[in-house]
Parts: C-alpha cells; structure tokens; sequence
C-alpha cells in the first residue's frame, strides 16, 4: 500500500547529480562572461574631448579592468567546479567498472578508456586549477596597478565622441546568461526523474525491479492499482447489450470479498473483443 507523494522507486542519481554541476558551471560562467561584457559598456560611453572626461576616461578604465579581473576569477571558479564534476563522473565511472572488468563483464579496452578518461579529466582539474591561481594574481595586479593613468578608454571607432556604436551595446547588453539557463533547467528536471513517486493512493503489484539492477528507458519497473478511480471492463453477449447504455447506473459484486459496488456505464466497446485483440484467435481448423 502506498500514499500519494510516497516514493516507490530511486534509480542512481551520481550521472545527473554530475550533469546539473556541469550545467551549473556553465551558467556561472555565462554569467560571468556577460557581467564582464557589460564592464566594458561604460568605457565606451566616455567622451575624450576635453581633458577632464579624458582623465575621467584613465579612472573608469582602471576600474573596469579590476572588475574585468574579478569576473575573470568568478568564471575561473566556474570552471574549475566544472572539472571537478567531471572528474568526479569519471572516477565513479571507474569505480564502476573495477568490479565488471574483473568478472569479465566489460571488455579490458573498455576499462583502459575509463582509466584514460579519469586520468584526463584530473589533468584537466589541475590545469583549471592552475587558471584560477593565475585569475586570481591577475586581480592582485590590477588592484595594484589601478591609478589614474594606468588604463586608457577604448573608444568605438564609428562613433569616438557619442559613446560607441549601436552594435557594441547590443552585443554587451545581450549576454549568453538565459541561453545557458536553460540547461541547467533540464538538468534539473534529468534529476527529479530518478526519485519515482507515486502519483495516487494504490497497491504496489507486479514489482519486476530489485536493487543494484541496470534498467532501461521505457522498460516496465511496476504496476501501481489506484484505489481512488476504479474501473472495470466487462465483456458480454451482443443479446446483452441490447438495453445498455454509456452513462447507466450498474452493481458490481465481487466473489472474493462479497461486496456490492455502485458505478456506471462508461462507454461501449465498438468492437467485439476478437477484433480488439493484439493477435487474432485461430481456431482448430486453421481458419480464422
């Protein structure tokens, strides 16, 4: 017996744990990205006609190239996190794979694969890791090297005095952050499908999965009776539906229990059950 909400059933969420991290990363590193495309708007905005917005111009510069390294570290971070899930993925698929290469479940060149993809994707960890310590002195420089002066104003060459053309602020002010949002959603959504919950009150029957055991899509785990919209199909002789109808009123006893239930007609078969079969009958003669 199970109530509605209860969980029925949980497939191994390691693989979509990784892929929302991945995805996480990745949108974190969109976002990053677009942030620091739209540092750059102001720069262009700065009119280098007189000597003051020229000095405004060495400020503003200065700045933006701090806040351009501290989003270059933010994606750094990202990325970074990125290689640790893979690295992760890879290793657990390893771990996997220990057990079957043994048993001689899976090939020794598909164990060897899993080996390099583990040992690839440890490299690719220390080399983000490596990324984000560079990132990360490239914001200590800039803190340090930020004073008027320091940084010129990279004005738009169509239009020098008015702040820049129409494309570069489209282009700051569009940002890849909702592209790569949705990813992350179905990634998401990936995960909430590993925990099975049922969907009404019912009876647990014809349970075909165990624990550990390798499942496909579509493949049929167990079959939920509801006890909250029950229905019954009844087959009788054409002479007996002479006088029903979709919609009356019906009695239904049951043998094993010898009690009487209330409901109705739903609709009518337009089809004899023979015709309805998923393979017709054939008789002993070999006619059919």
């Amino acid at each position: 017996m199970v109530k509605k909400g209860d969980p029925i059933a949980e497939l191994d969420p390691r693989d979509y744990q990784v892929a929302v991290e991945n995805a996480q990363a990745a949108l974190a590193s969109a976002q990053a990205n677009a942030a620091a495309a739209h540092v750059n708007v102001p720069i262009t905005t700065i009119n280098t006609g007189s000597n003051l917005r020229s000095a405004d111009a060495d400020v503003s510069g200065a700045s933006a190239t701090v806040a351009q390294a501290a989003r270059q570290l933010e994606a750094a971070h990202a990325r970074v996190a990125e290689a640790q899930a893979n690295a992760v993925k890879a290793q657990a698929d390893l771990d996997r794979n220990k057990p079957l290469v043994e048993k001689d479940v899976i090939s020794k060149q598909q164990f060897d694969a899993a080996v390099a993809s583990a040992d690839a994707t440890k490299a690719a960890l220390a080399d983000a890791l490596a990324t984000e310590q560079a990132a990360s002195d490239g914001v200590r420089v800039a803190k340090r090297s930020g004073h008027p002066g320091s940084g010129r104003a990279k004005i738009c060459p169509d239009r020098p005095a008015a702040g820049g053309c129409a494309e570069c602020a489209r282009q700051a002010g569009r940002g890849p952050g909702s592209t790569s949002a949705s990813p992350a959603r179905s990634a998401n959504l990936n995960l909430s499908y590993t925990k099975i919950i049922a969907p009404a009150d019912g009876i647990i029957t014809r349970k075909s999965v165990e624990v550990d055991q390798n499942v496909s899509a579509g493949q049929n785990l167990l079959t939920l009776v509801s006890l909250e919209d029950l229905w019954i199909t009844a087959n009788f002789k054409e002479t007996q539906l002479r006088h029903m109808l979709a919609g009356q009123k019906v009695a239904v006893h049951v043998d094993s229990t010898g009690k009487d239930y209330s409901g109705k007609v739903s609709q009518i078969g337009g089809a004899t059950g023979s015709s309805s079969r998923s393979s017709r009958l054939k008789n002993a003669t070999g006619t059919t």
